[in-house]
């Protein structure tokens, strides 16, 4: 592909200079860039890519697109015959020029995309597991990791920017991948990340009270996830699954009806697609499945009612891409937890240790619930933290989710990032006072999980909350390894339990 091809392709405002050299690739990051590549400079949250030219022709990029006017005019008079195009939304640009340059693979795999603050991921890997047991060849795109074609990669964000999405499906359709299945984040939404990716099927789990320190109002944060089905900015997905239990999904559903979205609700007692009645047992549940396609009796080895809300989610996603109600009947009971998502820790001791991805005060609710159910009179001790530079209006109601929901609670850091560790605690503990808990507060959060693991008798549940899958913890000015499985595994085994996972 050479320049002329790549802008064919795109709306834009000007254009100068040309060349018939063969593009080696596109890139947003100025540091990526290599000979032959073309440099999409434009305006981020944080940052503006068009300060970066300079640096990207450096490094040899062939030609720019871009999204201010002042740095078209500037190089075109400073770069004379540098092929140059002036657009006027970077991202779309962004989206227009991978898509292009990589070959369309969105026109070769068809795309599901989950949005919602809790479930996410767990919903993303339980349709990803019912596409590959009907034989397809998926590429997934999520918080812990991304797939293509079975290969494991390591995920930056949630959501990445499009080029990034463009590659990794043109990597999966030149290995015979039909699917894409993507976390769908409400900045990336709010950002044009997803211009591009025609959504066949779109997903909602849920909405509650995260990311404020983005969004500033839970309205505009649900306008942000509305995006996804309304057909304003992307195009409406052809069928949306949306979570009956909701109180955004009736909204959600009429949008979704307006811009011409088949919709499908799911839920437990309610929903076109639901559980009517189930049983959950500490491995897992047996569920009474009602569908327009079909009923049938369900084992899971998922545990709790938002592992099932997951699980409905997902089948009823993986049936509207075209598998056989039989076919998902049969691949439910071999699907397995997602790690960092009510993932169990095992060394022999003689109570349950669990470590969870749960960062909002309603999954902290859903998780102390569903530990509830397991006790048998015992305990439920959580451990959790809240992470720095973020939304601090939900630490007092984290507190107060853990407090309610535990019989003793070990308030500690999560992701402190450049915030001071011991002021964040201070505004987590009116929420834990207010329910006149027994707690303690630790900053250090391998001391905090030895407390909690020495605090624990048997038949008691400890919960290790908050980053789940994560290798790392972001301190002021430096990341450090942090696996929270690995150190309560440690930590169990320096207290005398000698088994293993």
């Amino acid at each position: 592909m050479i320049w002329n091809d790549l802008i064919a392709e795109m709306a834009a405002i000007g254009s100068a200079g040309s060349s018939n050299a063969p593009l080696t690739g596109i890139e947003y990051d100025s540091r990526r860039v290599r000979p032959g590549a073309v440099f999409v400079a434009m305006k981020g949250g944080s940052t503006d890519g068009n300060r970066y030219v300079e640096k990207a022709l450096v490094a040899g990029a062939l030609g720019v697109i871009t999204d201010s006017a002042q740095a078209f005019d500037r190089l075109t008079v400073y770069e004379p015959g540098l092929p140059i195009l002036h657009v006027e939304h970077g991202r779309r640009a962004l989206a227009e020029a991978s898509a292009a340059f990589f070959r369309h693979p969105e026109r070769a795999l068809a795309s599901t995309g989950i949005t919602g603050t809790n479930g996410k991921t767990t919903t993303a890997f339980l349709i990803e597991a019912l596409l590959n047991a009907a034989a397809r060849t998926t590429v997934l795109i999520g918080t812990i990791e991304s797939h293509v074609a079975g290969e494991v990669r390591p995920s930056i964000h949630t959501t990445p920017e499009s080029r990034d999405v463009f590659e990794l499906m043109a990597e999966g359709k030149s290995q015979g991948a039909s699917e894409l299945i993507t976390e769908v984040s409400s900045h990336a939404l709010d950002q044009g990340r997803m211009i591009g990716i025609p959504f066949d099927v779109a997903v909602f789990t849920n909405l509650t009270r995260d990311h404020l320190d983005y969004h500033q109002t839970m309205e505009n944060y649900f306008a942000a996830k509305r995006l996804l089905f309304d057909g304003t900015v992307y195009p409406a997905p052809r069928v949306a699954v949306l979570n009956a239990h909701d109180p955004r999904s009736e909204a959600l559903a009429a949008a979704a009806r307006k811009a011409g979205a088949e919709v499908r609700t799911y839920g437990i007692e309610k929903g076109d697609w639901r559980a009517s009645s189930f049983h959950l047992t500490p491995s897992g549940a047996t569920i009474e499945l009602e569908t327009p396609a079909g009923a049938a009796c369900l084992s899971s080895r998922l545990a709790g009612e938002v592992n099932l809300l997951n699980l409905l989610a997902a089948f009823t996603a993986a049936h509207a891409r075209g598998v056989a109600f039989s076919h998902l009947a049969a691949a439910v009971p071999t699907l397995r937890p997602v790690p960092g998502r009510f993932q169990p820790i095992a060394a022999g001791q003689p109570f349950t240790v669990i470590v969870d991805y749960a960062h909002t005060d309603d999954a902290l609710r859903n998780l102390t619930a569903l530990a509830r159910q397991m006790t048998a009179g015992a305990r439920v001790i959580t451990l959790f933290g809240c992470g720095g530079d973020r939304d601090r209006t939900k630490r007092p109601k984290m507190g107060q989710a853990a407090g309610e929901g535990s019989d003793f609670v070990v308030a500690t850091s999560d992701n402190p990032r450049s915030e001071d560790p011991a002021a964040i605690l201070s505004e987590i503990e009116p929420g834990l006072q207010s329910t006149g808990v027994p707690y303690t507060v630790e900053v250090d959060r391998a001391a905090a999980i030895r407390l909690a693991l020495e605090a624990a008798q048997p038949g008691d549940v400890v919960l290790l909350a908050g980053k789940g899958h994560e290798k790392e913890q972001i301190l002021a000015g430096r990341t450090v390894p942090f696996d929270d499985a690995e150190i309560a595994l440690s930590i169990l085994r320096e207290l005398g339990y000698g088994g293993g996972q």
